[in-house]
């Protein structure tokens, strides 16, 4: 990632491509920005070029372009000011936890930085989750996971329906928990489980199957052991980041 740069530069505009209509456009607009952002094209404290500039490069209306850049600052990622500009905010405000903002970190090469702190993350609060979930789950939960499982097992982790599977594998166990903070969490720890794994496979398969180590974790909440639970969720989220580590070396 750049730096943060103290004093406004009038960055060049990116490439024409977004067109289309209503919250596609919109969406599409704070994609390529996003993207450029989080990559380092767009470094913090940059001012970004002008809004009629900006507008004419991508071929769309300027409301278009307002309506692209506040999704932006409403993930903490620009701020706009009158006669001022759009100005990139330094990294520290950026909702780096918010999925659009995740997957458009990985949509190119992703910040080492950022991809340890999602697994430090992750080592934190699924550990302690998989522990309350193996405690407080409930017949539906177990099932959900086991279905999660079966799908993982039908597709595998190099599809989009395999990986939509490991999520909900996750998602149910913050679920489980019964806890409203954690469940808040779910669909981060989602998309950086689901980012993460189609990260490590982009140029090579997966160096071992991780299915194996979901299974002991589901094993380990349906015996309704916590310590067990826990101890197999943080040997998951170990193994995983040493596949992401490999990948980045690659």
């Amino acid at each position: 990632m750049a730096e943060e740069a103290g004093s406004a530069i009038d960055s060049e505009p990116p490439t024409r491509s977004p067109r289309g209509k209503g919250r596609r456009l919109r969406g599409a607009i704070a994609h390529k920005l996003g993207v450029a952002i989080l990559s380092g094209k767009y470094a913090p404290g940059e001012t970004l070029s002008s809004e009629t500039v900006f507008a004419e490069s991508l071929d769309v209306s300027r409301s278009a372009y307002r309506e692209g850049i506040q999704a932006l600052i409403a993930k903490g990622l620009v701020e706009s000011r009158p006669k001022a500009g759009t100005r990139v905010l330094p990294r520290d405000r950026w909702n780096l936890l918010d999925p659009d903002v995740l997957g458009w970190a990985f949509a190119g090469e992703p910040d080492p930085q950022l991809v340890r702190s999602l697994f430090e993350l992750r080592l934190i609060i699924e550990p302690a989750a998989a522990g309350m979930a193996a405690v407080k789950r409930d017949r539906s939960e177990l099932k959900r996971m086991k279905e999660a499982l079966a799908a993982m097992r039908r597709h595998s982790l190099a599809t989009d329906l395999g990986r939509a599977a490991d999520r909900q594998f996750h998602d149910t166990i913050l679920r489980a928990t019964r806890n409203d903070a954690l469940v808040v969490l779910s669909a981060s720890i989602g998309a950086a489980v689901s980012w993460t794994t189609q990260f490590k496979q982009r140029l090579r398969a997966l160096p071992r199957n991780p299915i194996p180590d979901h299974v002991l974790v589901y094993d380990a909440i349906a015996a309704g052991d916590p310590d067990a639970a826990s101890a197999a969720m943080r040997r998951l989220v170990e193994l995983a980041l040493e596949d992401t580590q490999s990948a980045m070396a690659s």
